[in-house]
């Protein structure tokens, strides 16, 4: 197993300055990490860092809380796109799945998919505020709306991935899009047991003490 090829290499703290860029994308093409995963205003400079390199960028949207207008999300993962990203990490509105308002859930994410074209797009439903009914409702929502990917955690919730959730959400959406485990995944060990559980990437900061 090429654990490497699995890792999303991944800064997103407030203060991730362009130092902190550029150490994880050096981190990423000696590694040779799947790709970084960095804030919007950096994905210009990771592209840059990363040239003459397979390691690709994903830029998060509507990052942690998901909660600003669809407009705004669809208008972020555009310039995203456009600045060297080919990868959108979204967070969903959870509120609005939580008061079962599924048709602006799914078609938030059916625009932003629809604006980045054959890009991957990531829908983060931030497992950690949901039930296991709301859990699988988002990914089938993610799955109506054509999203490449389900992934569990901004990590900036009250919790990251767990077994459970990566299990329940691969059942959910079977072949029909992979799973991202995100938040929490420190070791070699817990690496190894996602994939085991069917996660096709893993969102990780420490991806150095994984393949070490």
């Amino acid at each position: 197993m090429e654990l490497n090829k699995y890792i999303d290499h991944t800064v997103l703290k407030a203060t991730a300055n362009k130092e902190d860029i550029r150490k994880l994308c050096e981190e990423a093409r000696e590694y040779n990490f799947y790709s970084v995963c960095v804030n919007g205003c950096y994905v210009n400079d990771a592209k840059n860092y990363l040239e003459g390199t397979d390691v690709k960028v994903a830029a998060v949207v509507g990052f942690p809380l998901g909660a600003m207008t669809t407009t705004s999300k669809v208008f972020e993962a555009k310039e995203a796109i456009e600045n060297g990203a080919s990868e959108i990490d979204m967070v969903i509105n959870v509120a609005k799945l939580k008061d079962q308002e599924y048709d602006y859930v799914r078609e938030e994410i059916r625009q932003i998919k629809e604006v980045i074209g054959e890009n991957v797009l990531k829908v983060i439903i931030e497992t950690c505020y949901l039930t296991d009914e709301e859990k699988v409702k988002a990914c089938e929502l993610a799955l109506a709306a054509k999203a490449d990917f389900v992934k569990t955690s901004t990590g900036f919730g009250t919790g990251g991935a767990t077994f459970e959730d990566v299990k329940l959400m691969k059942e959910t959406v079977g072949n029909n899009a992979k799973v991202k485990a995100s938040g929490g995944v420190k070791d070699k060990e817990t690496a190894e047991k996602y994939i085991e559980l069917g996660a096709d990437r893993l969102g990780t900061s420490s991806g150095i003490a994984i393949m070490e």
